[in-house]
This record gives structure tokens, sequence and C-alpha cells, in this order.
């Protein structure tokens, strides 16, 4: 299988991507070996000779940093921290996602600023070469001094304490260091911080929904083309020439997709009685445009994070300087975790619009999409369940960026609530995905009442393929079935294949 090398240079969303499905291994480069080893080397020496307590390797958390620490209690003090801070509830957080949290605390620790040993950032890459994932929880973390109590989870089973998913099934994490024949690690000073301060949580649940947010981003653009078709809507909202003085490279791009998919479109360029569409429809490339622009941001801000050095104190080696700061405080990331909600949301919420004209009984459809009103409801209840998903978008769009509370007796007195951010706009990645999907189903069937064999190319490849797996509603079934399909056709078929 091939390899990718943890170095200090930069890694992507792509080698995300890769690492997410299990296509690569890991492994340390040997630049990375050595920067580690010095950083160490460096520690071990100024723990021995300095007088000054330095924060977190010779003193107390927190509050408790004016406490010093005798240097034969080091280690105990690191694997005291990773085990009182090991307080999660709620959810357990996806093993995809677990992987992703791995690789990301591997790469912040391979630039050779934390001062760990090099066999504990190894440990890290064996857990994930050998899919042993530490059972994490997405309740718990402040999103100040990083994500700490998901990292203490993270970080238990090396210690030989908490559980793992490992060989498919759920075990204590001291057995599967068993079956692997490893032994349990003792911590040196420094380590066990060191782990825990980051930004690992929040960046890899937030690099997870970026990277399913460029595709779902792909996805809205071919399910609002296909609705247009259905509606009977104008091409001219998307020509380029209008898009072009206002100058805004989401709304651009939005229009230019259109216009690919819809080539070859007898159906689109038809006379057409109405002279404007609804602002769902006509506002596409707006609406479409200013989500794009969002991720991008999004994702400019994250690349930085995935690459940056977030616990704390920082070493730096070459300078002799040991600064306790802030690098694991989450604002950067809870400010556009909240930002990427709000994109997703809204493009959510223009798609459930489309679905609320396309059973509108107007332009030639019948009411709710069904060749028999009255007796069969058709697609009247789908536009109910969306109307609710877009509601508790609306809900979970409440920033968490702006909320704050005070924390370790006053130490930590401005906290960034990134966590929270994150986990709710997972939700709200979710939510789009069935609101794309119910479009999907609302427009397939409107199509059935134009000339689809009149669509463009890619829109016909995309109706051939959808109707394999999701059927055309004759009479009233059990929708739910139907709706599951379609969520499961948007979210294993690659939007990419229809937008060639």
């Amino acid at each position: 299988m091939e390899v990718h090398h943890i170095s200090p240079g930069r890694i992507d969303f792509d080698t995300l991507k890769d690492l997410l499905t299990g296509k690569k291994k890991l492994a340390l480069s040997g630049i990375s070996k050595e920067k580690i080893i010095a950083c160490r080397n460096y520690l071990d020496e100024k723990i021995k000779n300095q007088q000054d307590p330095i924060y977190g390797v010779t003193t107390g958390f927190g509050s408790l940093c004016n406490h010093s620490i005798s240097p034969e209690e080091l280690g105990t003090l690191q694997k005291n921290l990773v085990m009182s801070h090991a307080c999660g509830m709620g959810e357990e957080l996806p093993a995809d996602l677990v992987r992703l949290m791995l690789v990301l605390k591997i790469q912040s620790l391979s630039y050779g600023h934390s001062g760990v040993r090099l066999e504990t950032v190894e440990r890290l890459v064996n857990f994930y070469n050998h899919d042993i994932l530490p059972v994490v929880y997405c309740q718990g973390s402040l999103g100040a001094s990083g994500d700490l109590s998901p990292l203490a989870h993270l970080s238990l089973p090396l210690l030989g304490m908490g559980e793992v998913d490992f060989q498919g099934r759920r075990m204590p994490a001291s057995d599967a260091l068993k079956l692997k024949g490893w032994q349990a690690l003792e911590l040196a000073s420094k380590e066990g911080l060191a782990l825990l301060n980051g930004t690992q949580f929040m960046a890899a649940i937030g690099s997870f929904c970026l990277i399913r947010a460029f595709e779902l981003s792909h996805w809205a653009d071919l399910v609002g083309a296909l609705s247009l078709e259905g509606f009977d809507g104008r091409i001219e909202p998307f020509f380029d020439q209008v898009h072009q003085v206002r100058h805004h490279k989401g709304q651009i791009e939005t229009a230019a997709n259109f216009r690919q998919i819809l080539k070859g479109s007898q159906l689109i360029s038809r006379k057409k009685q109405h002279v404007q569409d609804p602002y769902s429809f006509r506002c596409i490339p707006q609406v479409h445009g200013a989500s794009k622009d969002a991720i991008h941001y999004v994702a400019s801000v994250f690349e930085n994070e995935i690459n940056a050095v977030t616990d704390n104190p920082t070493l730096f080696p070459e300078d002799d300087l040991i600064i306790s700061a802030g690098n694991f405080h989450g604002q950067p990331l809870a400010i556009t975790l909240d930002f990427l909600g709000i994109a997703l949301a809204e493009l959510g919420n223009i798609s459930e619009r489309r679905v609320y004209r396309l059973i509108s009984g107007a332009r030639n459809l019948p009411a709710f999409l069904v060749a028999h009103p009255g007796l069969n409801s058709g697609l009247m209840i789908p536009q109910y369940t969306a109307a609710s998903i877009v509601s508790q978008n609306k809900q979970l769009c409440t920033p968490a960026s702006v909320d704050s509370i005070e924390s370790s007796q006053g130490q930590e007195d401005h906290v960034s609530m990134g966590a929270n951010g994150a986990v709710k706009t997972m939700k709200i990645l979710e939510n789009l995905e069935k609101l794309l999907a119910i479009e999907l189903l609302n427009a397939s069937q409107a199509m059935a009442f134009r000339e689809s064999d009149k669509t463009s190319p890619a829109l016909k490849r995309l109706l051939d393929d959808f109707r394999k797996e999701v059927p055309f509603v004759e009479d009233d079934k059990v929708m739910y079935v139907e709706m599951d399909k379609a969520l499961q056709f948007i979210r294993h078929n690659n939007p990419a294949h229809y937008l060639l």
C-alpha cells in the first residue's frame, strides 16, 4: 500500500481524503524524526539545567500553574493529566474522523516544536496503520486549551487505558496492546500536555466537512439544474455577461457549471411562456456562488491549521526558547466553522424552495408531481420533511463562536466553543445531503412530465443512473424508502462524473 510520509511540509485535503478512505499508510519522514529527537533532547537538557519553572513541564496546569512538580514526579504529572481530562460524553466520533484526528495530531507533532519523544509519535502512527481507533466522544471540549477532553480520549490508549475499536469489535485498550504485543507507554515530561493541547478534534471534523462540502456544492449545481429543467426554467440568468460585471468568483463558477450541465438541452433553449423565474431558480448563481466562496475561504483557514503547531508550551531549540502562549486557542476555527455551517445551510435552504415550487402544480406540472392527485398525495410530504430539516439547520446556525464560559478558576477566561461549532456544522452537512436527496427525488419526478429525452446529455446520464436506484412514483407508496435510496445515491456517487 502507498505510504504518505509525514513531514514538516504541507498536508492538503486531497491527501486527507485518501487517508480517510484508508488508501495510504503513514510513516514519519527522516527530517521529522530528526526534528522530534532534537527537540526532545533540548527539553531534557533544559529540565536538567534550568531552575526557573516551565509551565506544564515542571508545574501544574491551568490555574495550578504556580504549583511546582518535583523531577521524579514529572511523568506521573503527565499521566494524571491524560486520565483526569478524559471527561467526554455524548455521541461517539465516527471511526473515520478518529482516524483523521490521529493524522492531524501526528502532523502537528512532526514539526519538532512539542518536546515529545519519537517513540510516542511512532505509537500514534502505529495506531493509525493498524486501525486501532480510540473511542472519542463529541461533548466536552471548550476549544480553548485545544480540544482537551477529546484528545485525552485519543491519548488514553497509548497508556493502555480507555477503549478502542480494533479488529471489528470494541475492547479495552490494554487488550488491543496485548494482541499486538506492545507495551503501554510511560509518558515523559511535557508529553501529556503536547498530546492534549491542540485543535485536532475540531480540525478533523472541519476538514471532513470541507472535503464533503466541495462535493455537495457540485451536487447542488447538478440537482438545481435538473430542477430548473423540470420547472421549465430560463437559461438567461446563467449567461456569463451578467456575472462578470459583479465579479464574485463563486457566482461566475456556478453560472459556468450550469451552462456546462445544460449544454445540448433542447428543453432549456426552447421559447418560454414566462418572462422570469422565482428567485430560487433565477438567483442560483448568486446563492450557490456565495456558499462556494465561503467554503473556499474556510478551506484556506483550515489548510493553515492542519499544518500548524497548536500545543503549548512551544519549544524553539534553535533560539533557546520555551514559550507558553495560546496556539491551542480554537478561535480561527470556531468563527469559520460557524461560517461554513451558514454556507451549507443556505444551499439546503434554496434547495427546499425549489422543491416547493416543483410540487406547486405550476407550469403544467401536476400537483405534488403525481399523475392522479387527490387519490394520491404524491410528493406532498417529502417537502414537509425538507422544510423540517431546513428549520433545524437554521437553529443549528446559531453561532457557537460568540459564546464563552470561563473555566479553570478564571485562568481560561475566554474560550472559542469551536468544538461545539464543529459538531453542529457536521449535522448541518448531513442535513444538506438529505435536502439535496429530496430535491433530486422531486426533480427526477418532474422530469417524467417533460420530454426528458430532450434534456442535456449530462442530465440524461444523471436521470438514467438515478432511475436504476429510484423508480418513478406512479401511485402512493412508502416514501421514506425512496428518500433513503436518493440519499445513498448522493452519498455514494461522484458528482464530477456528470460535470465532465
